[in-house]
């Protein structure tokens, strides 16, 4: 009876859904107008004359596209407890990302609006969608194994208690709606441990005796988390152990390379996945199909966005596109402003359109994570594609990967290279055809590439380099991102990141 009553209550939201779906821009521009209003008072709104409800046009015009650097000093002052900076009130609580986006991390505001009307709100769709598209998985009959970071005092703050900065989804978890808590374990004191290790063990030990339906998390440390509770089992995979596991919801990295190795983990006819795309800026996108991976753009969340033309991210003055103006095909830099007080920040992630009605995305990478060093343009979409591709044709599985540039030296004047760091967890039983594959479909994806890669011209084939177990684990461990939402960056211009990884074989 509670698992009906749970999935009609989450069900209401499909209709909200639906009427985002039909009417986009009306929605976005509902959206927009909230926002202003709602921090017309703050120094910002002041500052940009919010109270005068500028038009989509006239905001873009108004307000500069910021990136977190330059968005940073307001920021600092709002960690430090001023209020009314860019969102009315004090902020106590702070999303601390990985520092994808350059070497320090980044820490981003998180207001009670940005925790009930994005977070809390997408996590209602993501079940309603998943209820819906799934109705013989029974998802709410079971528990949701999440696996989440931790949160500490902010440094800002350090006599506060109250105010806190942690991975997204330890502040989700601490402040979650007692009905979200009731479908998820592990215990929340277990599940916010800081020591990754210990927090694995005692999950694992926690939840070998739970009915177990869903799993939510990034892919690299549910792997981990799955094999230990097999090994304590003593099963041979994981459905002896959950036979109602029917569910993955999953996010943070691109799932195309782990694909095979979960079919593998979990050999299950009955076992779907759906992807989400929850960053700490807030909850943009979720799957919404059965038969495609395309993920709909959440758009009643409070969230604005804009777009750049992924030429026009180094320019001194980009221009933002609407959402009504974006394209098929082009790829862009996501620009959002938010209830958690962002206004026009550049996120650094990129995204492409696969559908206009209603607007569809995929996730292609970072503005900052590329290999661009010989002009071959190579984005994270592409390299998730070509590992994948690889690994189909090798009967390969992948824990993980980066791949940095190879450049000129003494002894090779002309052509430069890239090198693929890869730790597997099956290995090719012939690593020169896992390459071969790998160069093939980066050609067939990215014809920037194909034209470097022709005849060797400039761009020598691509070397792959076979980590030893653990080495990336290791390395992130010395970097204190070990767990959470932390995770190896892909791909890099500079070989710093691989150079570093290196010296941890």
């Amino acid at each position: 009876m509670i698992d009906s009553i749970l999935t009609w209550t989450v069900q209401r939201r499909l209709a909200s859904i639906e009427y985002f779906r039909q009417n986009p821009h009306e929605v976005q521009a509902r959206v927009l107008q909230a926002l202003l209003l709602k921090a017309r008072a703050t120094e910002w709104g002041q500052r940009y004359g919010f109270a005068d409800a500028p038009s989509g046009t006239e905001f873009a015009r108004r307000v500069p596209v910021s990136t977190y650097e330059q968005l940073y000093p307001a920021i600092e002052r709002v960690l430090r407890g001023e209020p009314d900076v860019l969102w009315p009130g004090q902020v106590q609580w702070f999303a601390k990302s990985s520092g994808t986006t350059n070497a320090r991390s980044k820490y981003i505001p998180v207001t009670r609006e940005s925790l009930r009307e994005c977070h809390y709100r997408a996590g209602r769709d993501m079940t309603a969608l998943a209820t819906s598209l799934y109705p013989e998985k029974r998802v709410l009959a079971g528990k949701t194994l999440s696996l989440g970071g931790t949160h500490a005092p902010n440094p800002f703050r350090p006599t506060e208690e109250a105010s806190r900065v942690g991975d997204v989804s330890a502040v989700i978890m601490q402040n979650l709606p007692s009905w979200a808590e009731y479908l998820r374990t592990p215990p929340l004191e277990m599940a916010l441990l800081d020591e990754w290790e210990e927090k694995i063990e005692r999950i694992a030990r926690h939840v070998l005796s739970i009915n177990v339906s869903v799993l939510a998390g990034v892919p690299t440390w549910m792997i981990v988390l799955l094999r230990r509770v097999t090994e304590l089992a003593g099963a041979g995979n994981i459905t002896e152990v959950w036979p109602n596991l029917s569910l993955f919801l999953h996010g943070a990295v691109a799932f195309g390379p782990y694909r095979e190795l979960f079919r593998q983990l979990i050999p299950a006819e009955q076992m779907r996945y759906l992807e989400i795309y929850n960053a700490s800026e807030g909850y943009i996108a979720l799957q919404d199909q059965r038969d495609s991976e395309d993920l709909l753009l959440l758009l009643d969340h409070g969230i604005y966005y804009e777009f750049i033309p992924l030429e026009q991210v180094e320019s001194e003055n980009p221009q933002a596109l609407s959402l009504e103006q974006v394209e098929l095909g082009c790829t862009y830099a996501l620009v959002l402003s938010t209830n958690a007080g962002l206004w026009r920040y550049a996120i650094g992630d990129t995204v492409r359109f696969t559908c206009l009605a209603p607007y569809r995305l995929r996730i292609t990478g970072r503005t900052k994570h590329f290999l661009n060093a010989f002009g071959e343009e190579v984005v994270i979409e592409n390299a998730d594609a070509a590992i994948a591709a690889a690994c189909r044709a090798t009967g390969a599985t992948v824990r993980d990967y980066t791949a940095a540039p190879i450049y000129f030296d003494a002894a090779n004047t002309s052509r430069g290279g890239h090198q693929w760091l890869i730790e597997f967890n099956e290995s090719p039983p012939n690593p020169a055809h896992f390459t071969a594959t790998l160069d093939q479909t980066l050609r067939e994806l990215n014809s920037d590439y194909a034209a470097k890669r022709h005849r060797d011209l400039a761009l020598s084939p691509p070397v792959l380099t076979i980590a030893s177990t653990g080495v990336f684990t290791r390395w992130l461990a010395s970097k204190g991102k070990l767990g959470g939402q932390h995770k190896v960056p892909r791909l890099s211009n500079s070989r710093a990141i691989i150079e570093e990884v290196l010296c941890q074989l």
